[in-house]
């Protein structure tokens, strides 16, 4: 399945590819206060159809994940960083994407204030 996702303006836009079989909550300090839900991809099915410059980046904690925010708007699509695997990935936030019933996806709770 392809997806299209966007931030609320439309200045950041991207393609991913995949089946979304679950979301993760996550409960760090970050994901609390902007309530994404996230699905992990690997960056080989991620797209990315603005520049670079459309967005603002921010790391915290251990600097493993670049947070990517459009400078626009302020919503938070996605982030990037390396999976478990050690294999770059991209945590997309479903709730950017077109056509998705997010009440539909099962949402699996992870405990990162405890990581």
């Amino acid at each position: 399945m392809r997806y299209h996702g966007t931030c609320h303006c439309g200045n950041v836009a991207f393609d991913v590819e995949g089946e979304i079989t679950e979301a993760l909550a996550c409960n760090c300090s970050m994901c609390v206060r902007k309530g994404a839900l996230l699905w992990f991809v690997p960056t080989t099915r991620f797209q990315l159809r603005t520049t670079e410059d459309a967005m603002s980046d921010y790391k915290f904690n251990k600097h493993h994940i670049t947070h990517r925010f459009c400078k626009n708007c302020g919503i938070h699509a996605f982030a990037q960083g390396l999976g478990s695997d050690g294999k770059p990935m991209v945590a997309i936030n479903i709730r950017s994407l077109e056509g998705i019933d997010v009440e539909a996806v099962p949402v699996k709770h992870f405990d990162g204030r405890s990581v």
